[in-house]
């Protein structure tokens, strides 16, 4: 962005951006074969990042037990209604899974695995 001074001159900018403080790529996980990439971050470190999932970690409140359950379809997405005719998997997202109808209860785009309760 330029900006200008009082006399309508232009500014110059002090220095570039660094990578680290580049935006990243937005990663949409869509329902599918499981598939997952690993990103390197600063320090060496690695990143794991779905990219596609057709399995969810869901939770019966009460039985409080954890079974792993298909994912069928998104029925809804209470921030983004486009989001859920594209089958994207994103946080509170409402899926219909073998189990029934479950809400997303994590980011699965960061963590590489989806977890849901079912409603």
């Amino acid at each position: 962005m330029v900006t200008r001074k009082i006399s309508g001159g232009k500014t110059k900018k002090t220095r570039k951006t660094r990578l680290f403080e580049k935006p990243g790529i937005k990663r949409t996980v869509i329902i599918g074969e499981r598939k997952k990439k690993l990103l390197r971050t600063r320090g060496g470190n690695f990143k794991p990042v779905l990219l596609k999932c057709n399995i969810a970690n869901v939770v019966d409140l009460k039985t409080k037990k954890t079974v792993k359950a298909e994912i069928k379809n998104v029925l809804e997405v209470p921030s983004n209604r486009f989001l859920a005719r594209k089958n994207v998997l994103v946080k509170g997202a409402i899926i219909e899974t073998s189990l029934g109808k479950a809400r997303i209860t994590n980011r699965p785009s960061q963590e590489a695995c989806v977890n849901a309760v079912l409603i």
